[in-house]
């Protein structure tokens, strides 16, 4: 049976359209791009270029697999991010807008643009926020850490892919393990902040494909924030400044715990759908002189 391109993209449409796939027409779309090997303008110009039958075995199966709610992301094992297009697995975080609200405060807290600044990315999954840093800030070097052997071999393979990888180091690590103090000006984050008892509510895409590591918070969401608090001050240079993604309803909680902490100017900033989105603040620019000024194995004398 002929199947021209506009066709083709209608029926996919209308398929992923009755399976509940949200924003269907667009998915069908990028399917078709990659199985019929065409880009959007090919569709649009020629509408009516037949498929062949190979093209149409390949697009069957990828509706078939989005149908099954696999994430558009593994399908195609890419995701555009910021403005950068990274590898996907299903071992990482598909990379979502949402999260790119964390590169914009990052990006605003660092405006010169050729600052040799080091920057610290806790969990770095694809490498999707660290990356996406560097390639906006040429005179940064960066380190990523992760848990997982897995997520870090796709990080390397991105860092690689965007000629990246001279300037970013991957490491295995337990959050800030085997760091020293004071040693980055920027420390971002994207910890799992979804509670226990909410992972099974999720969508299939994710509930069903995505790393359960990278995911789940602990009982109330907050388990890697009340750990990282503390610790991203302290790997902290003074001065430097922390930004990290929550949950829609954790800026207070979030927020509290760095103030705890001993940050300062904690905030939180809003993403595009207008909800909460990123805590920032900074480390106190004294806090690093007046350690260095306390004479070794003498505790900090108490304030009049």
């Amino acid at each position: 049976m002929t199947l021209t391109l506009v066709k083709a993209w209608k029926t996919a449409s209308q398929r992923l359209e009755a399976a509940g796939i949200d924003q269907p027409a667009i998915d069908a779309r990028l399917m078709l791009e990659a199985a019929a090997e065409v880009t959007r303008t090919d569709i649009l110009t020629d509408p009516y270029r037949e498929l062949t039958d190979a093209q149409k075995q390949a697009l069957e199966a990828f509706i078939g697999r989005r149908e099954r709610r696999e994430p558009i992301s593994h399908i195609l094992g890419r995701k555009g991010f910021w403005k950068i297009m990274l590898s996907v697995t299903r071992d990482v975080l598909t990379p979502r807008p949402d999260t790119e609200t964390v590169v914009e405060v990052a990006l605003a807290a660092v405006p010169d643009e050729h600052a040799a600044i080091n920057v610290l990315d806790l969990g770095v999954g694809s490498g999707a926020i660290l990356l996406a840093i560097l390639a906006e800030r040429p005179a940064a070097r960066g380190l990523g850490v992760d848990i997982s052997d897995e997520a870090l071999a796709v990080a390397r393979e991105n860092a690689a892919n965007l000629d990246l990888n001279t300037r970013c180091a991957l490491r295995r690590s337990d959050w800030t393990a085997g760091l020293a103090d004071e040693n980055f000006d920027l420390v971002v984050a994207n910890p799992p902040y979804i509670p226990s008892k909410d992972i099974e509510t999720l969508e299939p895409e994710v509930r069903d494909h995505e790393p359960r590591l990278a995911l789940d918070g602990g009982a109330d969401g907050l388990d890697a924030y009340r750990f990282l608090a503390p610790e991203i001050l302290r790997v902290l240079k003074g001065g430097g400044v922390f930004a990290v993604e929550i949950g829609h309803d954790q800026s207070k909680a979030v927020e509290q715990l760095f103030r705890g902490a001993g940050a300062l100017n904690v905030t939180t900033v809003r993403d595009l759908g207008d909800r909460d989105r990123c805590v920032t603040g900074m480390k106190n620019p004294l806090e690093t002189k007046a350690r260095l000024a306390t004479p070794k194995g003498s505790p900090p004398k108490s304030p009049e």
